[in-house]
C-alpha cells in the first residue's frame, strides 16, 4: 500500500511564547483535495510554511509519500514532487512570461520542457509580456503555469483566488481542478472564499489557535457547532 502524499505528526512551531502551530497531526491521501481553513491567527499560513520548508518545526514530524522532510529546504522538496503557490503570486517582474517559466523548468531540472504546453494548461497568452505588467489573475495563471511547469504530485495553494472577482475565481479555479483530474495530483489549499472551498474540497480541515477543531467532508463541516462558532458564523476572514 503506497504512504500518502503529506502526514504530519505533532507538529508545532512556536515564535517565542507564541505557539502559531500546536501539536497538528494531519494525513492526506493520495490524490485528494483538501482544504485548511479557519479565522485570522488559527495558524493556516504557518502550518503552510512548515509543509513548504520555509519553515522548521519545533517539533514533529512531516513526510512525503512517506519520505520524512522536516529538515529538508524548500528547493529540495520542490524536487520531490511538491508545487506551492502563495496568496501574492512570487514572480520574476523584470522577466517574460516565457522567461519565468523558462526559470521555473530549469529550477525543477526539466530545461527542455514544453513552455507553451504550460501557457495553454493555464489559457494565458502573450508570452513575450513582462510578468510585472500583468493584471492579479493573469499572475496567479503564470504561477500555476510556473508550478505545473515543474510535475508536482502534491500542490499547496495558499489563497489561489486572492484580490479576484467572482468571475475569475470561477475561472481559476476551474483551471486548477481541470489540471489536479488530469495529472491525478494531491491538493491542499487554504482560501478565504468560503463558496469556493466548498465548491471544490472534498475534505475540510478547520484550524483555531495552532490546532485542528474540525475534520471531514463539507456537509458535516458546514453543520459542526465549532465552526459556526469560532468561523463560519463569526464574520473572520480566512487569514
Amino acid at each position: 500500500m503506497s504512504p500518502p502524499a503529506l502526514e504530519l505528526w505533532g507538529v508545532k512551531k512556536r515564535f517565542g511564547g507564541i505557539r502559531a502551530v500546536d501539536g497538528v497531526s494531519l494525513s492526506v491521501a493520495r490524490g485528494e483535495t483538501v482544504a485548511i481553513i479557519g479565522p485570522n491567527g488559527a495558524g493556516k499560513s504557518t502550518l503552510f510554511g512548515l509543509i513548504s520548508g520555509e519553515l522548521r518545526p519545533s517539533a514533529g514530524t512531516i513526510a512525503m509519500e512517506g519520505r520524512d522532510v522536516a529538515r529538508v529546504a524548500p528547493e529540495r522538496r520542490a524536487r520531490l514532487g511538491l508545487g506551492r503557490t502563495f496568496q501574492s503570486a512570487r514572480l520574476f517582474g523584470g522577466l517574460t512570461v516565457r522567461e519565468n517559466i523558462q526559470a521555473a523548468l530549469v529550477a525543477s531540472g526539466r530545461g527542455d520542457g514544453d513552455v507553451r504546453g504550460a501557457l495553454r494548461e493555464v489559457s494565458l497568452e502573450g508570452p513575450e509580456r513582462p510578468a510585472g505588467s500583468l493584471a492579479q489573475g493573469e499572475r496567479k495563471r503564470l504561477e500555476l503555469a510556473m508550478v505545473l511547469a515543474g510535475e508536482p504530485r502534491l500542490l499547496l495553494l495558499d489563497e489561489p483566488t486572492a484580490g479576484m472577482g467572482q468571475q475569475e475565481r470561477v475561472a481559476i479555479m476551474e483551471l486548477i481542478v481541470g489540471a489536479v483530474e488530469r495529472r491525478g495530483l494531491t491538493m491542499v489549499f487554504t482560501e478565504h472564499d468560503m463558496d469556493t472551498v466548498f465548491a471544490h474540497a472534498k475534505r475540510i480541515v478547520v484550524m483555531d489557535r495552532g490546532r485542528p477543531i474540525a475534520d471531514g467532508p463539507p456537509e458535516a463541516v458546514r453543520e459542526d457547532a465549532r465552526v459556526r462558532e469560532v468561523y463560519l458564523g463569526g464574520g473572520s476572514s480566512a487569514r
